[in-house]
């Protein structure tokens, strides 16, 4: 069975189940050790597979009700009303269909799940620090709103992924974003080396915030220092290593 963290807050909403899988459950080899859920990853395509369908289940749904989109660090929200043929290219995904699964791929980026428990609109969204700074928070919560969500009704959760400890950035890095983004200089630290380390899950939430939804939260965890429970892309490159897992973080409406 995978192995999967939750929120708080999402766990207060009536009629949704969700889950921020870990890497743990899967059948997968090598770097990809177990449970990656990567369509575009170098893994088997056979075990991934295997992978998604074992994510699906936990979730009460098939595996072509586990939506993903092509994800390409984007501001684009799409709108699901059944599974798909073919995945669409988008960083977020929206719906108020029960039993279709909002999915979002991450190994560092930050997975963010949200719920309108009340208008039944779940989204899940891919932020890395482009899509966060290009506005795929907003783009997300608009797309519930269009569907019939109210911003200060929305639930919001930030799953796994890479921590300020973790992420050492250069200059040109923060200089965009404080180009960019008011007061955004408070995600910076200095590092001991020079640099500066960049608190992703702090920028995302103050996005949320910054889209007038009220509740939301952080689970935790370092995707980048915890190697047993989570993939990361930054972990991999400093390895030298060809290629790296993907986590999955969804939800579903249920009946």
């Amino acid at each position: 069975m995978p192995a999967a963290l939750h929120s708080t807050l999402l766990g207060q909403v009536a009629g949704v189940r969700h889950a921020f899988f870990t890497r743990r459950g899967g059948v997968s080899q090598g770097v990809y050790d177990s449970l990656n859920v990567g369509l575009g990853s170098g893994d088997d395509p056979s075990a991934v597979q295997v992978n998604r369908a074992r994510a699906a289940a936990a979730l009460g749904v098939g595996s072509d009700h586990l939506l993903t989109a092509y994800q390409i660090h984007s501001r684009l929200a799409v709108v699901a009303d059944a599974p798909w043929a073919t995945r669409p290219e988008a960083d977020a995904v929206v719906t108020r269909r029960s039993g279709l699964a909002c999915g979002a791929l991450s190994a560092d980026c930050a997975p963010i799940l949200l719920v309108d428990g009340e208008a039944r609109v779940v989204s899940a969204a891919h932020a890395g620090w482009k899509g966060a700074l290009g506005g795929v928070v907003e783009a997300a919560v608009k797309a519930m709103v269009d569907q019939g969500a109210r911003r200060e009704r929305i639930v919001a959760a930030v799953g796994p992924c890479i921590a300020q400890a973790s992420y050492e950035v250069g200059d040109d890095f923060r200089d965009r974003f404080i180009a960019e983004a008011r007061g955004c200089d408070r995600f910076f630290i200095a590092s001991r080396t020079g640099k500066f380390r960049f608190d992703l899950p702090g920028f995302v939430l103050n996005r949320l915030a910054e889209a007038d939804v009220p509740r939301t939260e952080w689970i935790g965890h370092d995707t980048c220092a915890e190697e047993s429970l989570f993939f990361s892309n930054r972990r991999g490159v400093l390895r030298g290593e060809a290629d790296y897992g993907r986590l999955l973080s969804a939800i579903v409406l249920t009946e």
